[in-house]
């Protein structure tokens, strides 16, 4: 419109626009050894909480932290990223990235924190992670570069035990970050990346626990999502598959009736 002064400006001169900031990706990472439902709720529950965008679940190759026994054996690659994929394809936010099963040598996290970032750009990545690990990660590969590359979600379950980032910091670390009032977010001081302490619902479920109960030829339904149950539980991979067969088919309404 033309209000008789002068000739109208471009339409473009006159806007002035916002940049949007750029969506946030989360990254959960592990052996998914196998994935189970407490997997699916953290990052359901990390994502809400953090206006996540997606969330890439990034099954390990070789982590160096964790090594396999014959006992308590490390299902093969490909069974671990076809349950991951079965176990997430329900959620549209998720998704499931073979990026370390497809690198030769151990999986460590400052490598696929890098590699992400640069495929992603300009989202921002968040780093999911359990404060169990959190507090272990100064003796990963470069932690301090990878503070620097990522946000981090550090995951704790009620009650939360010496709930600040200042005690889950390693001292190392610790001086890298300005923490914030209340001390359950930081953010990092020539980087800007930040921390993020997030109290999730308190699911007693874990992978070591149902690879016990598939040795011994217990139940591990509930434990496992629906999408995944039988397939894991056939593989024989964790234990012998008749065992649990017979305790599936001793409740099964089928078999009562």
């Amino acid at each position: 419109m033309n209000d008789g002064v002068g000739p109208a400006a471009p339409a473009d001169d006159r806007r002035t626009t916002t940049p949007r900031p750029a969506a946030a990706v989360g990254l959960l990472g592990g052996t998914f050894n196998p994935i189970h439902v407490g997997h699916l709720r953290a990052a359901e529950e990390a994502a809400e909480a953090l206006g996540l965008a997606r969330v890439l679940f990034v099954p390990s190759a070789q982590p160096p932290h964790k090594a396999a026994s014959g006992r308590d054996p490390l299902a093969p690659a490909a069974l671990r990223l076809a349950w991951a994929r079965a176990a997430t394809a329900s959620n549209p936010r998720f998704a499931v990235d073979p990026l370390e099963l497809e690198r030769d040598g151990p999986s460590y996290s400052i490598d696929t924190v890098r590699e992400l970032a640069a495929r992603l750009s300009p989202s921002r990545l968040v780093f999911v992670i359990g404060q169990d690990a959190f507090v272990e990660i100064a003796s990963w590969r470069k932690p301090e570069a990878l503070l620097a590359a990522a946000d981090f979600a550090i995951l704790t379950r009620p009650p939360a035990l010496e709930s600040s980032l200042a005690r889950w910091l390693p001292p190392s670390l610790a001086g890298d970050f300005a923490l914030e009032p209340g001390g359950m977010r930081a953010a990092h001081r020539t980087a800007g990346t930040r921390l993020f302490a997030l109290e999730i619902t308190a699911l007693d479920v874990s992978s070591s626990d149902i690879r016990a109960r598939l040795r011994s030829g217990r139940s591990v339904r509930y434990l496992l999502p629906d999408a995944i149950h039988d397939a894991v539980v056939e593989s024989g991979v964790y234990g012998p598959p008749s065992a649990a067969r017979s305790v599936r088919s001793e409740n099964s309404p089928e078999e009562r009736s």
